[in-house]
């Protein structure tokens, strides 16, 4: 582990030590991430500096460095605050409605702070806000026959497809609709070539279903899962 992860990992994971004499610090992390979150909704993470996170707190760059290494680690920090906390893990619900309330919670998140996107991108440290969202689904889907590995894999599954509905609602921008400019985009060359692609001119003329991919997909994920649950825990016929 290089020392920018061990930085990170210190600032997500370690309670941060108040010297026992003199003034109390001035700024703490939860201060500095909400700053950069504030920043990130409003012009984008490519937009996020030390200079003018200090400066949302009236605060010198040099004395944010006293909290927080570098962007990379402030980037952390501000995916561990934005993300949230995962919905609840009842006692009722199956399997199968975790993961749907799950899904449409991370969607939630994505909607509300687009730029996290970016910032979870790739492997990195995760905090424990993030790390309890992907215990939720390993333990929504424990004892019901599926391996450790398969666990972990329907929860990276299930993020992907939330993921890439999320990236195509953020470049439809904050009133439009990804079908919509899907069939903005392709509706004319359709129109004129549906001799070439009857199949696609035939479903584009459909109106019904549109703007449902997050749910249709999340759906056959979850019977695909369903499935494989099926088939490793029904009994065997004898032979």
């Amino acid at each position: 582990m290089g020392e920018a992860a061990n930085d990170t990992v210190r600032l997500l994971w370690e309670q941060p030590t108040r010297p026992s004499r003199g003034p109390k610090p001035a700024l703490s992390l939860e201060r500095i991430a909400a700053a950069g979150v504030e920043l990130a909704d409003a012009e984008g993470l490519g937009a996020v500096s030390m200079q003018k996170v200090a400066g949302l707190l009236d605060f010198t760059k040099m004395s944010l460095y006293r909290y927080v290494p570098g962007k990379a680690e402030l980037v952390a920090l501000m995916a561990e605050s934005a993300v949230g906390e995962p919905p609840a893990s009842p006692d009722g619900p199956g399997w199968r409605e975790q993961l749907t309330a799950w899904a449409h919670h991370l969607s939630a998140a994505f909607a509300r702070h687009p730029w996290l996107l970016d910032a979870t991108l790739g492997p990195r440290v995760l905090g424990p806000r993030e790390l309890a969202w992907l215990e939720r689904v390993v333990a929504a889907l424990d004892g019901h026959g599926l391996t450790g590995a398969e666990r972990m894999d329907a929860a990276v599954l299930l993020a992907g497809h939330v993921r890439t509905i999320a990236e195509q609602a953020r470049a439809a921008g904050p009133d439009g609709s990804p079908e919509a400019e899907l069939l903005a985009a392709l509706g004319t060359v359709v129109h004129r070539h549906a001799d070439r692609y009857p199949a696609v001119a035939a479903a584009m003329a459909e109106p019904d279903g549109r703007d449902q991919a997050l749910d249709f997909g999340l759906a056959r994920i979850l019977d695909g899962l369903a499935a494989l649950i099926e088939r490793r825990t029904s009994p065997r016929p004898e032979a």
